[in-house]
């Protein structure tokens, strides 16, 4: 028996072994020779029901309890996408449309807001969903929001090593705190640990560099940054710096409108700059009220 055969029985027998772990092993039979031996080069991949070390498995049905984007296409749901694709449409045409000429790093979205409670989590979410849904872009979802990180919660997921972990120098490959997930195009990176120096770590140079690989590394790719708030945390104005766009969640009836204009005034001009409205009952005849969403292009404008 050749070694080639020997080695695709020994193969066969180990993909038994492992069927019930939800895991899948292809064999790829190119050949290599190192030192006149054949050698069998082979491949694995993973099945949504039984993630590796760098994958995250997302529950839609959750998903769709807590009101957020999926694939399928929801009767209660249809409102809430066609909101968010247009403000999809306006971040997307200032990433790769004729707006990127004029924009730094045009693919790096900040969501933040004026004050905590917000709904800049959902909105960072949502819009992170909508783009997925997009054939030919992927998106990278960052948690920033170091001090209350959030995401993971909201997609039911236990906490994983992250951003804090890779700028305090405990990660040094990137790649390792960047998550597949089983939404085609989603990837996901978390806070990380808790550090009592979060938020200066988030205008560290390493912060800059790290954000830098990010926006140039895939030219397809949105990086979509859930930031702490404008106001209190001097870091998140540095953080935006290092973005290209903006967007500030304003909750409808809550939000004071001074903070606003405040909060719009600590993000540098150049930046491209939008409202979500969030949180806005809306009520239709023959309908049910639902939770809105709009978006206001902000870009340079000056108070009224």
């Amino acid at each position: 028996m050749s070694l080639i055969e020997q080695a695709l029985k020994k193969q066969q027998a180990q993909l038994k072994d492992s069927e019930h772990q939800g895991k899948v092993q292809s064999v790829n039979e190119n050949t290599r020779t190192t030192d006149g031996k054949a050698v069998l080069s082979t491949t694995q991949s993973h099945t949504s029901t039984a993630p590796t070390k760098q994958q995250i498995f997302v529950n839609e049905a959750l998903l769709s309890q807590k009101n957020f984007i999926v694939g399928n296409e929801l009767e209660g749901q249809r409102a809430l996408k066609e909101e968010f694709r247009q403000i999809k449409r306006k971040v997307l045409n200032n990433a790769f449309g004729p707006a990127r000429k004029t924009l730094d790093t045009p693919n790096m979205v900040m969501i933040t807001s004026a004050k905590p409670n917000e709904g800049k989590t959902f909105v960072s979410i949502n819009l992170a969903l909508s783009i997925a849904l997009e054939q030919d872009k992927t998106v990278l979802l960052v948690d920033a929001d170091v001090l209350k990180p959030s995401i993971l919660r909201e997609l039911g997921v236990k906490p994983k090593a992250g951003l804090i972990d890779y700028l305090t120098g405990d990660i040094d490959d990137i790649g390792e705190i960047i998550y597949r997930t089983n939404i085609n195009k989603l990837s996901i990176m978390p806070a990380g640990k808790s550090h009592h120096l979060a938020n200066e770590l988030l205008a560290s140079e390493r912060m800059a560099k790290m954000t830098k690989e990010l926006s140039q590394r895939y030219a397809d790719r949105i990086v979509i940054f859930d930031s702490p708030p404008l106001l209190g945390i001097n870091e998140t104005s540095i953080l935006s710096n290092l973005m290209g766009q903006a967007l500030i969640t304003v909750e409808e009836n809550q939000t004071n409108l001074n903070d606003v204009k405040h909060a719009n005034h600590l993000l540098r001009a150049e930046l491209a700059k939008g409202l979500v409205l969030n949180k806005a009952l809306y009520s239709h005849k023959n309908s049910y009220g639902y939770y809105g969403y709009g978006y206001g292009y902000g870009e340079h404008q000056e108070d009224e």
